[in-house]
């Protein structure tokens, strides 16, 4: 049993550590209002909310509901900013604790991990074995019971004002979408009488999701002895060369999951050949060796990129949301072979892998005047950038215009 963690609340609740905890919150957000409120009179709001958890008076405030409908229906909720600030002093305190027990192959909301280091370690598994156990837990963050994870951070955490302060986070879950399951030893109101769920979107949950699937990889290490495991939040996969004893183990892991109130997805968990193509954590694995984005991936990212498009047309977006968004995107892809894809969608524009790596957006052009050859560089002007040449591509980089004006409004590689 390893040792408990006492005296955290002190390093949670002091001045030093919510002040840092509001700017690391604030991170790349400071134009929202609620969030330029807080920051506005930042020490004031700060030294309010140590008072608050000092007294025992604080307590978390309502969330906003977002509903998602693209690629699934999800509710995301969004918690005030001082409860924000709230979660990143906690986990900046817990995290660390908790890290020293994880397992190497649970690659979620960790330092040095990550969606891309999970697919190269599944693609390492998978072209040492003949078979996969595909799995995925039904409405994982829904399901999550309330008293359970109480439970496991009882484990690893014996400092009472930090375990109340987890509590009244956990306790102020809002309402998720419902999961009707019943487990053995369940009566008919069981699933309406446990308080379950925890909001999609605070950095505690992604915490406490973590915390709640560890002992489960402990026991796929430990327990079945399982050499090739991999685990992505609630996606996980097992290689074996005998289906028989993968076959074994989906029953012996149905059966742990079922301790903790959780269930295997039926449409999504399977046994296969490690010689087909796998769709994993956003990517289509190949058994050659390469990566594909799903076809759903690519025609999301069209659709909001003519979104984009339409804002720039009306000047709502701005160069640096437009290059901030796209690029993300591109960042996941460029995981993948995709330059030919890339290539069909940003052809000639500011993003045309076919440039050189490093050319400035707008610095190539569809056609520079004069030129007939796509791509060559448009003479620079007094400012360094090239000016915007009217092309029937629209890649070009347009001046901004007033919605209506009538002036240059495609957006640059939006094919």
């Amino acid at each position: 049993m390893p040792t408990k963690a006492r005296g955290l609340f002190d390093l949670i609740a002091s001045f030093e550590a919510l002040h840092a905890a509001a700017l690391r919150a604030a991170k790349g957000k400071r134009s929202k209002p609620g969030v330029a409120a807080f920051l506005a009179n930042l020490e004031t709001e700060v030294l309010q909310l140590e008072r608050q958890l000092r007294s025992g008076r604080y307590r978390p405030g309502r969330y906003k509901k977002i509903e998602i409908f693209d690629p699934k229906h999800r509710i995301v909720s969004a918690a005030p900013f001082r409860d924000r600030v709230v979660h990143h002093a906690l986990c900046a305190i817990c995290d660390p604790i908790f890290e020293r027990g994880f397992i190497h192959d649970s690659y979620a909301n960790r330092n040095g991990k990550g969606t891309h280091r999970a697919v190269t370690r599944f693609e390492q598994f998978r072209d040492a074995a003949r078979y996969v156990l595909r799995c995925d837990i039904y409405s994982y963050f829904p399901a999550i019971d309330h008293d359970i994870l109480k439970r496991d951070l009882r484990r690893r955490i014996g400092c009472e004002r930090t375990l109340d302060l987890a509590d009244r986070i956990i306790d102020g879950s809002n309402k998720q979408e419902p999961v009707d399951l019943h487990f053995p030893g369940d009566d008919l109101l069981a699933p309406l009488q446990r308080r379950r769920g925890l909001p999609i979107g605070n950095l505690t949950s992604q915490l406490f999701s973590s915390l709640y699937l560890d002992g489960f990889d402990h026991f796929c290490k430990e327990v079945l002895r399982v050499k090739g495991y991999v685990r992505y939040v609630d996606d996980f996969a097992l290689f074996h060369d005998d289906p028989d004893i993968l076959q074994q183990w989906r029953r012996r892991i149905e059966s742990y999951l079922e301790g903790r109130r959780l269930r295997l997805h039926p449409c999504k968990t399977g046994i296969f050949s490690t010689q087909e193509p796998h769709q994993f954590l956003g990517f289509v694995l190949l058994p050659d060796g390469r990566r594909r984005l799903p076809e759903t991936n690519v025609r999301r990212f069209r659709n909001r990129l003519r979104g984009l498009r339409d804002r720039w047309r009306h000047g709502t977006a701005t160069q640096e949301e437009v290059i901030r968004r796209v690029r993300s995107w591109i960042a996941h892809a460029e995981q993948s072979n995709t330059w030919r894809l890339r290539r069909s969608i940003f052809r000639a524009g500011w993003f045309d892998p076919a440039f050189e790596p490093g050319t400035p957006p707008g610095a190539c052009c569809a056609a520079a005047p004069g030129t007939t050859t796509p791509g060559t560089c448009a003479p620079r002007t007094a400012t360094g950038t090239p000016p915007a040449t009217a092309t029937t591509t629209g890649s070009a980089l347009p001046a901004h215009s007033k919605a209506g004006t009538g002036g240059a409004t495609a957006l640059p590689g939006a094919q």
